[in-house]
C-alpha cells in the first residue's frame, strides 16, 4: 500500500514543530523536529521531519552531525546549500554556547577537569589539530584564551614568543597550553613534550607560569600536572 507523505502544513496542529514549540516549549521538540524547523521544508513525497529524522539515522550523536561539513550535508537528498549551511550554523552556535557557559560559571581554574570543559567544545570534535592558550591572573581566572596555531593532522607549530608576547600584554601570570588531537590518541608525542618545556622554561625566566598543558580529544583529555611531568 502506498504511503502518502504530508507537508508540514497539512498536520494536524499539534503535530506541526513551529507550532509544538509555540504551544509546549523547546523542550518538547525531539532532534529531529527541531532540525526540521531549521530546515524548513522537505519534499514533495517526504516531510521536512522524514528528512531530518534521514539525517539523524546516518549518525551516533549530534556531535558527530556537527561534524558534517556543508558538502556532507548535501549529499542527502533534500537537502541543498542553504538547508545545509543553516543546519552547520546552529550547531555551531550551540557549540559556541557551551564554551561561553563553561567559561562564565567555571571562570576560575581549579582542576584540570574545568579546562577540559570550557576548551573541548572549542578543539575537542575538530578534524584538525589547533593550538590554544589560556591566560590566567593570580586568582586563577581565565583573562582571555588565544588560538596560537591550527595545522594538519599531523601538527601544529608553536611560536614562543608570541606566546609570552599575549601573556605580558593581557597582565597574566599563569597560563595554561591546550592542544587537541584528532584522532583520539590521548599520549603526548616527543614534539608535545618538547614544547611544553621549552614554554616551561621561557615562562620561567618571565615569571609568567605555564601551569598545565592539555591534550584533548572528544571524550577525554590528558593533562602533564595529572600524569606529573611537571
Amino acid at each position: 500500500m502506498e504511503v502518502t507523505h504530508f507537508p508540514i502544513t497539512n498536520w494536524a496542529e499539534d503535530d506541526r514543530p513551529r507550532e509544538k514549540l509555540m504551544l509546549k516549549g523547546k523542550e518538547a521538540l525531539s532532534n529531529a523536529e527541531l532540525i526540521a524547523i531549521l530546515i524548513g521544508s522537505g519534499s514533495r513525497n517526504e516531510s521536512a521531519v522524514a528528512l531530518s529524522k534521514r539525517i539523524l539515522a546516518s549518525v551516533d550523536n549530534l556531535n558527530m552531525l556537527g561534524k558534517m561539513s556543508i558538502s556532507q550535508l548535501m549529499n542527502f537528498k533534500g537537502i541543498g546549500e542553504a538547508k545545509a549551511i543553516t543546519i552547520v550554523s546552529a550547531l555551531e552556535l550551540g557549540r559556541r554556547q557551551r564554551s561561553e557557559d563553561a567559561l562564565q560559571f567555571k571562570n576560575k581554574i581549579t582542576s584540570s577537569k574545568v579546562v577540559f570543559e570550557i576548551m573541548q567544545p572549542i578543539i575537542g570534535e575538530l578534524p584538525h589539530e589547533e593550538f590554544w592558550v589560556l591566560f590566567l591572573n593570580n586568582s586563577n581566572k581565565v583573562i582571555s584564551k588565544s588560538q596560537l596555531s591550527k595545522g594538519g593532522i599531523t601538527g601544529t607549530i608553536v611560536d614562543v614568543r608570541l606566546v609570552f608576547k599575549l601573556a605580558l600584554e593581557s597582565g597574566a601570570t599563569g597560563l595554561i597550553l591546550c592542544h587537541n588531537h584528532p584522532s583520539g590518541n590521548l599520549n603526548p608525542s616527543d614534539a608535545d613534550k618538547e614544547i611544553t618545556m621549552k614554554l616551561k622554561l621561557a615562562g620561567d625566566s618571565l615569571d609568567v607560569k605555564v601551569l598545565d598543558h592539555l591534550i584533548i580529544t572528544e571524550t577525554k583529555y590528558y593533562s602533564f600536572v595529572d600524569e606529573g611531568i611537571f
